[in-house]
């Protein structure tokens, strides 16, 4: 069976169990008010309306009335009935009601029957009879909070949550890689290992950097920026806010407003600022600074930028997902010729970088494109964009990268290529991304002196290397669990005292750690040496330096951490340059 026919056969069963629920809670309590209960992608939920507040006590009781329930072997049977039926049998359920009368009229509505005692409002499809879901695996795991309708203003129902796999071991892989995740959640792990942290009264997705992560980050900016100049980029600093002037110029004032933080008010201010969403009309003042031949292209200019994008609230999720940001930016100017070289070295770089931090494998691909039903969103003709997707088409063809097609996904501007990660419960969002924009440039009237003497627009690549700085550390907690590859933690090695006696010649040790450009820290406490190690583990330092009388007598080190389990009678130099050699080769765990 092909892949697409099992994922609708799972989804068919998922959404036939749902009904199965539905029926389980009005059996168990008959008050219950049915809304909606769709598939999902790990099983489904039900929207109830119910006097009695849902708990996991009595998960086992639900779960037991739906094994009843399909050991009765019941036909899904469908029927279709009139709008004037449909309200006469669901009358006393205002949400159904209210979705009936929402259909058109003289439009046959579907009702399916599972049992002689059950009916739903459904479109379908199901399953033939619920014999065909015996061998199911399903378990009601929460019960949340839901608007009907997802409207703050109308009322707060129960939404019942189940998994629902084949069997009884694809619902058990799926419960263990959960418990894995939650173990490597990043919001989690990342406030236990004092990487950040989030105040209310700051703000929703405006999150604190603590030392410890703000160390990680930099580590990130300086790596990027080094490889970065290593390839031809110019650095540039440009301001965090404009004038509406210059968004207005670019589009963003039109198409990207209600995503800005916007400071003042058109009808009463002379002049109206707002913080910027992205660098690229920045950037391009350095550009129109002067004349451009073309011996001055390609161009390159990046920015590690600081960003503000008012995300709505139910958006915010950790570092994932915030409204103010540092991202690894670039703009890159170039001839149509140079074109496709440019955003080759430019993937080129992406990959790089993402095999450096060991994503690489976890990274997937979305060509993202216009939507030509939705014309607003998006400036340019259809020639222009018909031209900029089949150039990018031709290019991601040519270098063989394996890509979905995104409809709807584009910038405003132009298509990008996108890089996808996944989180750890699932949840893909863009880490990096490549575009390119051939209507900016004449926008802003950015040319340049062709061979031929003829004033041309360049094409702009729009680019980021490693994208957002605090997503990339949220995907990183949870790739390695928080234990960080050694060039990237914050403390590097931690030096412990076995006794008091031992704390001068500790401090020594540390000192030439700090001396040799080691994150290091010292615990001299007059604490039991096992207590600081389970400490020192916790935070998932990489290595430890213990120091006791044998160790200080004969000038020596023992060390626990990756790599060793426990060795005694080291020297600090032999120690000091496997550190610095595993540094230097950013040696993944």
């Amino acid at each position: 069976m092909e892949k697409k026919e099992m994922d609708e056969k799972l989804q068919k069963a998922r959404h036939s169990l749902a009904h199965i629920l539905a029926k389980a809670l009005v059996s168990l309590y008959p008050s219950t008010k049915l809304t909606i209960g769709p598939a999902i992608d790990d099983g489904f939920y039900y929207d109830v309306d119910l006097d009695e507040q849902l708990t996991p006590d009595h998960f086992e009781t639900i779960e037991k009335k739906m094994k009843e329930i399909l050991n009765k072997g019941e036909a899904f049977e469908r029927k279709e009935v009139s709008k004037a039926e449909a309200l006469k049998l669901f009358a006393g359920n205002q949400y159904k009601i209210e979705i009936i009368n929402e259909l058109p009229e003289g439009e046959k509505i579907s009702v399916y029957y599972t049992g002689d005692d059950f009916f739903d409002l459904c479109r379908g499809p199901h399953v033939e009879s619920s014999k065909n879901l015996q061998n199911y695996a399903y378990k009601i795991h929460s019960v949340n909070g839901a608007y009907w309708r997802g409207n703050e203003k109308n009322k707060m129902l129960q939404r019942v949550y189940v998994y629902a796999f084949a069997d009884k071991k694809q619902l058990a892989e799926h419960v263990s890689m959960l418990e894995e995740a939650k173990k490597r959640d990043h919001n989690k792990l990342g406030r236990e290992l004092e990487l950040f942290t989030t105040v209310d009264y700051i703000g929703q997705g405006l999150p604190i950097l603590l030392p410890k992560g703000a160390r990680v980050i930099q580590q990130l900016q300086r790596f990027v920026e080094d490889e970065e100049q290593k390839r031809g980029w110019l650095l540039t600093k440009t301001p965090f806010m404009a004038k509406s002037d210059l968004y207005k110029i670019s589009g963003h004032w039109d198409h990207y407003k209600d995503g800005m933080f916007v400071l003042g008010d058109e009808k009463k201010d002379k002049e109206v600022f707002a913080l910027r969403p992205m660098t690229c009309p920045f950037q391009y003042q350095a550009y129109l600074n002067r004349a451009r031949s073309y011996k001055d292209l390609p161009l390159r200019y990046n920015e590690t930028s600081t960003l503000f994008r008012n995300e709505a609230s139910g958006e915010m999720h950790g570092l994932i997902r915030v409204r103010q940001f540092t991202i690894s930016e670039g703009h890159l100017m170039c001839t149509p010729e140079q074109l496709e070289d440019e955003f080759k070295n430019c993937l080129e770089l992406a990959i790089f970088m993402l095999k450096t931090l060991g994503l690489y494998e976890d990274a997937s691909y979305r060509f993202s494109q216009w939507d030509p039903e939705d014309r607003a969103k998006y400036i340019g003709t259809k020639e222009q964009w018909d031209e900029a997707q089949s150039t990018m088409k031709k290019i991601l063809d040519d270098l063989k990268v394996p890509y979905e097609i995104g409809i709807g996904e584009a910038a405003f501007y132009g298509p990008k290529l996108d890089i996808q990660i996944k989180n750890v419960w699932g949840k893909e969002d863009t880490l990096i991304t490549i575009q390119i924009d051939q209507m900016l440039a004449e926008k802003f009237g950015m040319e340049y002196t062709d061979k031929d003497g003829v004033k041309k627009n360049p094409y702009i690549i729009h680019r980021t290397s490693i994208g957002c700085y605090e997503r990339t550390l949220a995907y990183l907690i949870e790739k390695y669990a928080g234990a960080f590859p050694l060039w990237l933690a914050p403390t590097q090695v931690k030096v412990l005292t076995l006794t008091e006696r031992n704390n001068d010649y500790a401090k020594k040790v540390y000192d030439i750690l700090c001396e040799r450009g080691i994150r290091a820290e010292l615990d001299d406490r007059n604490e039991k040496v096992g207590y600081k190690i389970r400490e020192a583990l916790s935070m998932k330092i990489p290595y430890l330096i213990i120091v006791g009388d044998e160790e200080e007598k004969n000038n020596q080190i023992s060390i626990r951490g990756r790599g060793y389990e426990n060795k005694s009678g080291l020297e600090l130099n032999d120690f000091l340059a496997r550190l610095e050699e595993e540094i230097k080769t950013k040696k993944l765990n």
